[in-house]
């Protein structure tokens, strides 16, 4: 790195723009990993503060995600996805990123009230329950908890690793063409923390929905939080 130590541009802003051209022109591509702050500063003969603060403005931006037991790494950037009808799956894949999915749980579950409810069958009927972590190259970014309806139970634990759920509901027919959507924000569980990889109480994005087909039949009924440093949602509002 070339740095300037007796110009007016502070030094942890020459850091973080050296950092983030690199990461930007594929020369610190997406996984990599940074050297810790400590063997960092010592190699540029910086303080540690001045490191720390350059890494922030990175991780602010979205470039680089601090992972517990692993260090600092390289993503690609924060998902901006727009109040639109796709899924987490299609958006990381049409962002140039590679999702995975890790899933937590599957199987058959009786319907509470508010399960019920949203996919508008009888309480205590069957519903198909999944719970699953998403990740874009590697790094985990959202958790996904989904309910559907009874002709959906045979989806197995092999389709969902390797499709995103809006993919195989189409493959069966099923057609989402609107969606009621509540977006907010809360803390993190302890097991959710460790799941995305945050700190434990901190702030999660979260999104509540339910889809519907051409005849205003519930589709899915879904409950979804999202790490705020990766994720970010989009609006376009427009004046009547």
């Amino acid at each position: 790195m070339s740095i300037d130590r007796s110009g007016p541009i502070p030094l942890y802003y020459q850091i973080s723009s050296l950092l983030e051209t690199a990461i930007l022109a594929g020369d610190l591509p997406s996984g990599s990993r940074l050297e810790n702050e400590v063997a960092l500063s010592e190699r540029l003969g910086l303080s540690r503060p001045t490191i720390r603060r350059a890494i922030q403005e990175l991780v602010d931006k979205g470039l680089l995600v601090r992972r517990r037991g692993i260090g600092t790494q390289v993503v690609h950037g924060q998902v901006t996805r727009k109040v639109a009808l796709t899924s987490l799956f299609e958006d990381l894949s049409g962002g140039g990123q590679h999702p995975t999915t890790t899933l937590l749980s599957l199987g058959p579950l009786e319907a509470s009230s508010s399960v019920a409810a949203a996919l508008g069958v009888d309480k205590g009927s069957t519903v198909l329950h999944l719970r699953r972590v998403r990740l874009a190259d590697n790094v985990p970014v959202a958790i996904l908890e989904n309910y559907l309806p009874e002709q959906f139970l045979d989806l197995d634990r092999e389709q969902l690793e390797q499709h995103g759920l809006y993919q195989l509901l189409r493959a069966r027919g099923a057609s989402m063409r609107v969606a009621r959507q509540t977006i907010g924000a809360r803390r993190a569980t302890g097991e959710e923390s460790q799941l995305l990889e945050v700190d434990k109480g901190g702030p999660l994005l979260t999104a509540e929905r339910t889809a519907y087909d051409n005849s205003g039949r519930a589709v899915e009924y879904g409950q979804h939080c999202y790490r705020p440093d990766l994720y970010s949602f989009e609006v376009t509002l427009v004046d009547k």
